[in-house]
């Protein structure tokens, strides 16, 4: 049973019992993180007080012109596997607002993306007023979650580049507050995109709503996780290629697997080999089409097992696959999936791209790739998305 509101324990108590139970190790950078988040939520309980008390469509949340007490949000960013998630996670459960959301920022920006077009064919139906979707959209995102936590805060699509200072500006005037972890600091955000340009107002827009503050813990603790050595095979050659092939079997007791199709936004995803519950791809199926980080969390949603093929080394002269293969990683392991993999080198040795945004961002998917390796993540349960092992 869970515990009432009111009793809920604070993040740094939580923190705490982690520690005595050996689960992490006390780090000074954590405990301040803690009693920040802790503070964040007294002052967005004590904001939702005030609105419940001047405003009681609050509670109910269906009148777009409603507008919540302001407060400031956090921007956490540090190196992969410090602990941000983790504390992150802590603090919304924490967090006392009736109206909440947790998600990470590639499915959040999806779901924008779909409600901005369904707005679009609204206007042009005569069914939505005025002409800009993006008030209507903010509008519904803002009544459906007084609190939202975004993990890994990362902007590579020009498409979301393009809306995100319109669309939050709308969510901090309505009074929605936002906590969220990155592996780069705001400044490095869309670091090289195209037309970066128009995107550096939405920086110093981040920067006055919410607090940056940087994760500076000791220790990558998934680093730390035993690797079991049975799911990423390398150098490629007969012998991963062998490897890959005795998992199939034994998974799916020797079915060869059939093509099956994806339909997602009026199209159709291919699966060269699926059996239910388990695909088996190549680079080139996911990595060498044009494929997005939505794509694959699609594919996510349906298959509790993934199999990768052939995973060349990567740099400058793969920028794009490079690009596909971080987001495929990200999909994966946000959704708890199992990875088997071939790959032309380990991790930390598979992508040489010099101080490239690829080469900053690739930091996190080998430490993701670490861990999806791990007696730990492999033993969890499956896919919470919905699909049954």
């Amino acid at each position: 049973m869970s515990e009432p509101m009111g009793a809920m324990r604070t993040v740094t108590e939580r923190y705490d019992q982690l520690v005595a139970s050996g689960a992490i190790g006390r780090d000074p950078a954590q405990v301040a993180l803690a009693h920040r988040l802790d503070r964040l939520a007294e002052e967005i309980g004590t904001a939702s007080l005030a609105s419940k008390k001047s405003a009681l469509g609050w509670i109910f949340g269906r009148k777009v012109q409603t507008r919540h007490a302001a407060v400031r949000g956090l921007y956490v960013w540090g190196k992969v596997g410090r602990g941000k998630t983790m504390l992150m996670d802590l603090f919304f459960e924490r967090a006392q607002v009736v109206h909440k959301r947790r998600t990470h920022f590639h499915a959040f920006m999806s779901e924008t993306q779909d409600r901005i077009h369904a707005a679009r064919q609204a206007i042009l139906a005569g069914t939505l007023k005025g002409d800009d979707p993006i008030g209507p959209v903010a509008a519904e995102i803002g009544a459906e979650a007084r609190l939202l936590c975004f993990d890994e805060f990362v902007v590579t699509d020009i498409a979301d580049a393009m809306i995100l200072g319109r669309l939050f500006a709308r969510l901090w005037e309505q009074g929605t507050c936002v906590v969220a972890t990155s592996n780069v600091p705001p400044d490095r955000l869309y670091w090289d995109g195209l037309n970066r340009s128009l995107f550096l107002p939405f920086i110093d827009l981040l920067g006055a709503n919410m607090e940056v503050l940087e994760l500076e813990a000791r220790t990558d603790f998934r680093s730390e996780k035993v690797d079991i050595g049975r799911v990423y095979f390398s150098p490629l050659g007969p012998d991963a290629t062998a490897a890959v092939d005795e998992i199939w079997d034994r998974l799916t007791g020797g079915a060869e697997g059939e093509l099956a199709l994806v339909e997602f936004r009026g199209r159709q995803i291919p699966i060269p080999r699926s059996v239910p519950g388990i695909a088996r791809f190549s680079f080139q199926d996911l990595c060498e089409r044009p494929l997005g980080a939505a794509d694959y969390l699609k594919i996510a949603g349906r298959y509790h097992t993934l199999m990768l093929e052939n995973v060349p080394l990567l740099g400058p002269d793969k920028r794009n696959e490079a690009r596909r293969f971080i987001h495929l990683v990200d999909a994966l392991y946000d959704n708890r999936i199992r990875l088997v993999i071939s790959a032309a080198a380990e991790p930390q040795a598979l992508f040489r791209g010099g101080d490239s945004s690829e080469a900053f961002e690739f930091r996190r998917t080998v430490s993701r790739l670490t861990e999806m390796r791990s007696a730990e993540y492999l033993a969890a349960p499956q896919n919470p998305s919905g699909t049954i092992p």
